[in-house]
């Protein structure tokens, strides 16, 4: 029986897909599996039991990868599970931007109890005079699942859309609307667009992007959007850009001490993904990776281990070596089963940056000495028979 535990409360549209070979504990140290939304695990002490984290959302700065990876656990994310929701929330940001609805509703909140509260309106509304986002360009910095999503919804309103990504995947250049303009050019999208908006994950080479240096390029009256990560915007930049009217409007998902204080922000508190769907569709891909590798030992949507997939295992057993990226792994690997008498009927190997996966099908399950062998080669981080 594996046992899973769950750090947060996890929707039932996930665990419910655990069969009668799981069972949910409330004690960490057992778990083979963990299923985390938000809560942090970088002060957590793991056993050697735990084989996998599945994080159900795609952001995993609460979870130490490099830890993890040193002791053979495989942290899956969900990319592309909340698209939509966040996709759904950019918009109505580009919407409240561009319209001062905000500033509409706050006068009909602080006019309520006027009984001409309809005739004045007709006199007050003037201030809250906007623009339509029909014809106007916007610039999609990170062409992921979300930033798609966003230069096609655009478009599909009317938008001229420019969308700058160096490492654009072939998935993502296959659904992205023929209208969507690509550029090499990050200056291109500084420069031409009348609203930017921003959907990379948190770098050191995206952190603080959004900065002085940035807003110098920048249309007078740009409207900046940043539905990604806190730390893409420098904020006493943008505190800046904002007071000089060099932005005309801030719209963030991210609140913190200095931006829920700056002039001509739009601040929400973190509701990108927070969706009945989003969290349906996180939970579900959590638990389907993790069952997945934990019954199969396949890895897909890995942030810290290669991808690797020898679909359902069929043969008399599989084992799968967490190992360093370093040379001659593979052959001592398969020297090791072959000095057992082990015959190798399938084989794989990924690898990513410094660690690599090595997923073998054998005619023979492996005894607990020859996977000892296994374990002793210097640079193997676990080995399981699956």
């Amino acid at each position: 029986m594996r046992k899973i535990h769950c750090m947060n409360a996890i929707s039932k549209y996930g665990t419910d897909l655990l069969t009668d070979n799981y069972t949910m504990t409330d004690e960490a140290g057992e778990a083979e599996g963990i299923l985390v939304r938000s809560a942090s695990l970088h002060e957590m002490e793991f056993t050697d039991c735990l084989l996998a984290v599945a994080r159900a959302g795609a952001g995993v700065n609460n979870i130490p990868l490099d830890t993890c990876a040193e002791k053979g656990i495989v942290v899956f994310n969900t990319p592309g599970a909340n698209a939509n929701g966040v996709k759904e929330l950019v918009l109505a940001g580009l919407f409240l931007a561009s319209r001062d609805v905000v500033g509409g509703i706050e006068w009909c909140k602080a006019n309520k109890e006027d009984g001409n509260i309809a005739k004045d309106a007709e006199k007050a509304k003037k201030a809250f005079a906007g623009y339509e986002i029909k014809g106007k360009k916007l610039g999609v910095i990170g062409l992921g699942a979300i930033g798609a999503e966003v230069a096609n919804a655009a478009a599909a309103l009317g938008m001229e859309v420019y969308g700058y990504d160096p490492f654009i995947s072939v998935n993502a250049a296959w659904v992205l609307s023929r209208e969507v303009k690509h550029t090499t050019s990050l200056d291109t999208i500084f420069t031409e667009c009348d609203y930017i908006t921003v959907h990379v994950p948190a770098l050191d080479s995206t952190k603080g992007m959004i900065n002085k240096d940035a807003f110098e390029q920048m249309k007078d009256g740009v409207v900046i959007l940043n539905f990604a990560r806190d730390l893409l915007v420098n904020d006493d930049d943008m505190a800046e850009a904002l007071r000089l009217g060099k932005v005309k409007r801030y719209v963030t998902d991210f609140p913190n001490p200095k931006s829920a204080n700056m002039e001509n922000a739009i601040v929400i508190p973190h509701l990108g993904a927070s969706t009945e769907e989003s969290e349906d569709n996180c939970a579900k891909m959590a638990v389907q990776e993790m069952m997945d590798y934990l019954e199969n030992g396949n890895i897909r949507n890995s942030v810290n281990y290669p991808a690797c997939d020898m679909g359902v295992k069929k043969t008399n057993s599989r084992v799968a070596v967490m190992h360093k990226n370093v040379p001659n792994m593979i052959g001592q690997i398969t020297g090791a089963l072959a000095s057992s008498g082990i015959n190798i009927s399938d084989m794989t190997n990924k690898s990513r940056d410094k660690y690599a996966y090595t997923m073998m099908d054998l005619e023979h399950t492996p005894d607990d000495a020859t996977v000892q062998k296994l374990n002793e080669i210097a640079g193997v981080l676990r080995v399981r028979v699956i």
